[in-house]
């Protein structure tokens, strides 16, 4: 998906370029661009319900199947309409690799099998236990036997004379049905939920490979300042930091993207400058991401610490925050 405003403009100003000389692309352009625009809308809204406790299950599942949904749907109007037609293109043609690469980068952060990420579904055993037992359906008129009731002392019966099967409150299964009858259903975790709409496997592979793809492209064919390589650059840092949990190297590829755009020689218009500028505001802080105190980034606030009777402060580790401008995961 378009992931950025960045990629939304290159894949609107294309759109509109292709349009005269081949309408089907230009229509499917258009259609990535109206779905991405949605999706970076619901992936926000994601992120906000997950960042308020990360041990429970989020409000409503309707919001990742939506997801989910979207960028099946993406992924299948790229590989089949767009990915066919672009070879003769340029930017293009690194646009449609990138957006190859962010939908899985979703299905990786959403959808995982094992997740890696916690904006998946259920990804602690606290979220997995917070699974909604599937409702119970009692059919006839038997006695449910699946919980337990509260016998009166009094109308409990004190006779050792067995008790006739009718009277144990309804009838019994058929001969040869009994063990079918007490076995209950399992419980349909939120994953298999989802799989009606996507398989639940691992795509961390194939999304890491997809942005090798994008980012070798991106290296032959556009020079180091092009705002589109910058984001294609950007998105890969996130994923190395987020799904593939190479901290370092995620600093190391934003590190580096900043060097080859200040040794870019090319020139660039107003528009592509501004997009640079602030592509590279966000390496540089990725760049830094994750350091906490000791990369010099922020000082520890007070609640990173607590006081002893000597009024001493005693640091502790406080989980990364992302910084300001990537709320969007992808």
């Amino acid at each position: 998906m378009a992931s950025s405003e960045v990629d939304q403009k290159f894949l609107g100003r294309l759109a509109k370029a292709v349009e005269p000389n081949n309408a089907l692309l230009a229509s499917m352009l258009f259609k990535i661009l109206g779905l991405s625009i949605e999706v970076a809308g619901q992936l926000v809204k994601a992120k906000k319900q997950r960042r308020l406790d990360t041990t429970r299950m989020t409000q409503s599942l309707e919001l990742y199947f939506h997801i989910i949904w979207l960028s099946r749907e993406g992924l299948v109007m790229l590989e089949q309409y767009v990915l066919p037609m672009v070879g003769d293109y340029v930017e293009l043609k690194v646009l449609a690799y990138k957006l190859r690469a962010s939908f899985y980068h979703i299905f990786v952060l959403f959808h995982n099998n094992p997740p890696v990420s916690p904006m998946g579904i259920a990804t602690t055993p606290e979220a997995a236990a917070a699974t909604p037992m599937p409702l119970r359906v009692d059919k006839g008129k038997g006695v449910d036997r699946g919980e337990t009731t509260f016998i009166p002392h009094e109308l409990s019966r004190s006779s050792v004379q067995p008790t006739h099967p009718i009277e144990q409150g309804g009838p019994l299964p058929p001969p040869g049905f009994e063990a079918h009858a007490q076995v209950q259903p399992p419980a349909v975790t939120p994953e298999a939920a989802a799989a009606f709409l996507l398989p639940y496997v691992d795509y961390l592979p194939t999304a890491h490979q997809y942005f090798r793809e994008a980012c070798a492209l991106a290296d032959s064919l556009l020079w180091g300042s092009h705002s589109l390589r910058l984001s294609v650059k950007t998105e890969y840092a996130a994923f190395l930091y987020e799904c593939v949990h190479d901290r370092e190297g995620s600093r190391k590829l934003a590190k580096d993207t900043i060097a080859e755009v200040y040794e870019a020689s090319e020139g660039m218009d107003d528009d592509m400058f501004n997009d640079a500028c602030e592509l590279v505001t966000v390496l540089g802080k990725m760049m830094k991401r994750g350091l906490g105190s000791g990369g010099g980034s922020r000082k520890p606030s007070p609640s990173a610490g607590t006081v002893s009777q000597g009024g001493e402060s005693t640091a502790t580790v406080v989980p990364p925050v992302p910084p300001v401008g990537m709320e969007n995961p992808i």
